[in-house]
């Protein structure tokens, strides 16, 4: 039973994410995303990367998600591990701020020593490095294209939001943080390159969640309303003064009829297919069954052709 209920949560993630339709087929994003050997969602954002023309910067953020932590803290010199690594912090996204740190060390030769002084670990970003090179050989093979944004780091922070909409929240207090679907209470780590921003953003997503003493988010990059709003349109609305609430309840209504409708259409092609297969089957068997004369059937007597001399 627990293995079912895994696996229906599952298809439920893939759907949201789009790689399954409402009928729990695989969608052309399904079938792309099923190529990469990572989580969906980090799959879904680097393929989606390519139609909003950032994806060079994308597979690189999505290369050091795919390592552990590249920072360390010695106990002795924390005070000098955090001022190191507050140079590398981009505003608003710890995203970002790993895009930055890879980077810095590719412009610096990917230099162990040079990642040594900024308290990080060489080997997890060569691994990183490695990780990379794999994807962009997938993205190749796909026929995938690898554009760089330049510096307009909005349309990464959107891309992000794309795959990561159902992992969002909005602020509720000093570091305190609320889910948008579930309610739960969560907070930002002192870590995040938003916490020491002087505010904090109305909304993020995050890559995932910490449970230590309370549930912290880990790799968090601030969103826009709208963008949630149009990216996550199967949770999310922007209130606006036009749009009443008989409005969302028409809205929701008409989602659950064309869903069903689908699920309807589907199983009636389903149908129409195995009916055909049956007709074709029992056409084939009657053609393949040799005829044998039955009681009562006249056997007509040929006399053989004599030759003349």
């Amino acid at each position: 039973m627990l293995a079912q209920e895994n696996i229906l949560n599952s298809m439920y993630q893939l759907w949201v994410l789009g790689a399954l339709d409402n009928t729990g087929e695989l969608t052309d994003m399904g079938r792309k995303m099923s190529h990469f050997p990572m989580d969906p969602a980090l799959a879904k954002m680097l393929i989606s990367s390519v139609d909003t023309r950032c994806s060079a910067e994308v597979l690189t953020i999505v290369s050091m998600l795919s390592v552990p932590s590249v920072f360390y803290r010695p106990k002795e010199r924390a005070e000098e591990s955090d001022a190191a690594r507050e140079k590398f912090f981009v505003p608003e996204s710890d995203h970002l701020t790993l895009l930055h740190v890879y980077s810095q060390w590719k412009a610096n030769g990917y230099s162990d020593a040079w990642a040594a002084r900024h308290f990080l670990h060489p080997k997890t970003l060569r691994k990183a490095r490695e990780v990379r090179t794999q994807l962009l050989d997938i993205m190749k093979h796909q026929k995938l294209d690898i554009i760089p944004c330049g510096n307009d780091w909005d349309i990464i922070r959107r891309t992000i939001c794309g795959a990561y909409f159902h992992q969002a929240a909005r602020v509720k207090g000093i570091g305190e943080f609320q889910h948008l679907r579930t309610g739960v209470p969560m907070h930002l780590h002192a870590t995040s390159s938003l916490y020491g921003l002087g505010y904090l953003p109305d909304y993020v997503v995050y890559h995932e969640l910490v449970l230590t003493s309370k549930e912290y988010m880990s790799i968090v990059t601030s969103v826009d309303a709208y963008w949630l709003a149009d990216l996550g349109s199967k949770f999310y609305s922007v209130r606006e003064q036009h749009f009443s609430d008989r409005q969302r309840l028409a809205a929701r209504q008409q989602f659950k009829t064309e869903s069903e409708a689908e699920m309807r259409l589907k199983e009636e092609f389903a149908q129409s297919q195995r009916e055909k297969e049956e007709r074709a089957k029992a056409q084939k068997s009657v053609a393949s069954t040799p005829r044998i004369a039955g009681v009562g059937t006249p056997v007509v007597k040929r006399t053989p052709r004599r030759f003349g001399m």
